[in-house]
């Protein structure tokens, strides 16, 4: 670890067995999971610029800081467990992982978060949002012209919810057309798109789900939840093709639009096929789950977490660190993936056994990553429109949650 000169001084004049760091645990001890997660970030920001070393698959990735009265201070006022760990408390620690299925992955810099956010009032909560703020992990709100821009490159994480790239503004025109809060988005998406010097909304989108891509093959995190995961790969398959029907665009589907796709464009998924009818709330065939016309494929009401080797796969991991194996499932839009429909590349992180459905998913692509969560609110079994928010001091251990942050 990187120690600051007064914790040099400190720790030299410590007794042997007396604390010089903190255990942040992540098993089923931890009074707030959410919490503990800014807690670490906490103390990567500066002025502290601490390293924090986080312990994968120990006790289901606890985190280990220096042991401060300012740290102890701040779990106690975030109501998050700590434990105090002397040098050769620490030291057993690393045994241990050095002699299991475990690894140590140091932490130097706190990342920069964006998270995409329209302008607009939406009648439904956002849950990385609400997993940022309550977790108080700092972020920028971006949209569109900040995408389009180089501004997106300041940026470590960027994480979508629920959005639709594919320009039909959500698929909501069937039971939602005349509703106030339909017509406003409506209103300024074709005033962000005739701004942005584009001819539709869709073809604006477009160019959005390319920077994005772009941003990943140069090194950048993408997290999207819900339908910001399938319509992001139609909006890039839909290259030169109008796959949107006239109720909603004004203009005609391109003939054959589904034999012009091009899978190659997409990041995730391929082979697709599109339901393009305005009034059936689906984009496409990637999503599984239930529908107002179509059954869900799978009956299971939990998925499972992939156990992943720490010193092999230490991103995806790191990304299925979780105090639970099984996950209660929660539907969106789009809440769960057909598995037949990824791409070779893409590695299944969590999924429901022997069904042919993927909850969660990862894939390296270029210097960056993109990581896929299906569902809206993981403690909301099926959120609908114009329900509250979720209350997450309600849900201060939520393995889904947790796999947001």
């Amino acid at each position: 670890m990187r120690l600051p000169a007064a914790l040099v001084v400190a720790w030299a004049l410590a007794g042997p067995g007396q604390a010089q760091f903190s255990l942040i645990p992540m098993d089923e001890t931890q009074s707030d999971h959410l919490k503990a997660y800014g807690i670490a970030y906490w103390a990567l920001q500066e002025p502290r610029a601490w390293v924090v070393e986080w312990l994968l698959n120990y006790r289901h990735g606890s985190f280990l800081i220096y042991d401060t009265e300012e740290t102890r201070r701040k779990c106690l006022l975030a109501g998050v467990t700590v434990e105090p760990l002397s040098a050769e408390g620490r030291d057993r620690i690393l045994r241990d992982i050095d002699g299991g299925n475990m690894e140590l992955v140091t932490l130097e810099k706190a990342p920069t978060v964006a998270v995409y956010v329209p302008p607009n009032f939406d009648p439904w909560d956002d849950a990385v949002t609400l997993a940022l703020e309550y977790a108080e992990i700092p972020y920028e709100k971006i949209w569109d012209p900040d995408v389009l821009s180089n501004r997106i490159q300041d940026f470590d994480w960027i994480h979508l919810h629920h959005e639709d790239f594919s320009g039909q503004y959500g698929k909501f025109y069937g039971q939602f057309r005349n509703a106030p809060w339909y017509l406003e988005k409506e209103r300024l998406f074709k005033a962000a798109a005739r701004e942005a010097g584009f001819p539709s909304v869709a073809a604006h989108k477009r160019a959005v789900a390319l920077s994005l891509a772009n941003y990943v093959s140069q090194g950048g995190f993408l997290f999207a939840m819900c339908s910001a995961c399938d319509t992001l790969d139609i909006a890039l398959a839909a290259e030169n093709v109008d796959i949107i029907r006239q109720e909603i665009d004004g203009t005609p589907l391109t003939p054959n639009h589904q034999d012009k796709l091009r899978f190659e464009n997409c990041m995730v998924f391929q082979n697709f096929t599109l339901f393009p009818d305005p009034y059936v709330y689906e984009f496409s065939n990637i999503d599984c789950g239930p529908s107002h016309v179509f059954p869900a494929s799978y009956q299971n009401p939990r998925f499972t977490l992939v156990n992943f080797s720490p010193k092999q796969d230490p991103v995806p991991c790191m990304l299925t660190q979780c105090h639970v194996n099984e996950v209660h499932e929660f539907r969106g839009q789009t809440s769960a993936f057909r598995k037949e429909l990824l791409k070779p590349e893409v590695q299944v992180m969590g999924e429901f056994k022997g069904e042919g459905a993927v909850k969660y998913l990862h894939r390296n692509l270029g210097e960056g990553t993109i990581t896929f969560l299906a569902g809206h609110d993981p403690e909301d079994y099926e959120h609908i429109v114009g329900e509250g928010n979720t209350e997450l001091s309600l849900h201060k251990n939520s393995p889904g949650y947790r796999l947001i942050l």
